[in-house]
């Protein structure tokens, strides 16, 4: 029980911690995570995440969060990037994740064998149109079920306004 405590402690202050780095000069529309089960990831889990948007006229950072172990196996990672618009078009993404550069140095933040990457995804991006949008990640690995990922995020900054 004391070890699920100081675990869920230790997730809440980290993102806490990544919510006031980067809320500097922007305003966070999303930040949404998804924790793998028991540190390995089925292709058949997604997280999805939905906003509402008014605004079609300011841009937006988008990342992708990535809290990987270094035990995990690669130096790159995969995902899909489903959005889902308002008027029901589907637009699928690929995003290639570095967890490490051609030395095999983990890139990241952290001192231990945890690290977190926060990956830009798209710059300055407008929503072309008022109404809900649904975001689903899922990971685009060759095997089915990897570990080494402990969790995977989705982050939207609205840009300050010249």
């Amino acid at each position: 029980m004391k070890r699920l405590l100081k675990k869920a402690v230790r997730i809440l202050l980290f993102f806490t911690l990544l919510f006031l780095i980067t809320n500097c000069g922007q305003a966070v529309l999303v930040d949404n995570f998804m924790e793998v089960n028991e540190n390995a990831w089925d292709v058949s889990q997604k997280l999805k995440t939905e906003v509402v948007i008014d605004d079609t006229l300011s841009t937006f950072n988008f990342y992708i969060n990535v809290r990987n172990t270094t035990d995990y196996a690669n130096s790159n990672f995969f995902v899909f990037i489903k959005t889902i618009f308002p008027d029901g078009k589907i637009a699928i993404d690929t995003l290639e994740c570095l967890l490490a550069d051609n030395q095999g140095k983990w890139l990241g933040k952290g001192n231990s064998k945890i690290k977190d990457n926060k990956i830009m995804f798209k710059k300055d991006a407008i929503f072309p149109m008022k109404g809900k949008y649904v975001f689903e990640i899922e990971h685009a690995m060759r095997e089915n079920i990897i570990s080494g990922i402990k969790t995977i995020g989705i982050t939207i900054e609205q840009n300050k306004k010249r």
